[in-house]
């Protein structure tokens, strides 16, 4: 018998998981639009993205099977460092797990306590879509260099005058 073949831009999630699918495979950074508005220039060198994801279907007593998605990814990218404004490269890797829940309701009560995602089964999910999402939540708040590569400019190197000691020292005079 052939394996069923999946189209991970339209994933059907439940047929996915239960056939306990797999794929991975690798898409070029510039195809992630939205990301793309983060890294230091849009032609700017950085491999693509990797990514893998599996399909799992987990029998529950007296309910119906639960629908999970592992998705994997991982990226390098090229981001502007916020302490001395050169490039810097950030490494993205990702490990998520989401279950797929039937209403908003029941995603919106479960997603409170879990230590996973929760999403809403959808008629087809895109799935690089999803991963888009999921590395722009991994990005880091401010992007910098452990240790930066130039010298920062240090307060004596500027060209305005040092504050004086007490705020009242300049009425003094």
């Amino acid at each position: 018998m052939k394996a069923r073949e999946f189209d991970p831009r339209r994933l059907d999630v439940r047929a996915f998981a239960k056939a306990a699918g797999a794929l991975a495979g690798q898409w070029p950074i510039a195809g992630f639009e939205r990301l793309g508005e983060w890294l230091v220039a849009a032609d700017a060198p950085a491999g693509p993205v990797q990514w893998s994801v599996q399909g799992e279907e987990l029998p529950v007593r007296g309910g119906p099977a639960e629908v999970w998605l592992h998705l994997r990814a991982h990226a390098d990218l090229l981001l502007q460092c916020q302490r001395c404004l050169q490039p810097c490269t950030h490494t993205l890797a990702l490990d998520r797990r989401f279950l797929f829940v039937a209403d908003e309701a029941t995603a919106a009560d479960m997603d409170a306590d879990a230590d996973h995602e929760v999403l809403v089964f959808a008629k087809e999910l895109d799935l690089h879509e999803l991963l888009e999402d999921e590395l722009l939540l991994d990005l880091p708040l401010v992007p910098r260099h452990e240790v930066c590569p130039q010298p920062l400019a240090h307060a004596a190197d500027s060209a305005e005058p040092d504050p004086p000691d007490h705020p009242f020292a300049a009425l003094s005079g």
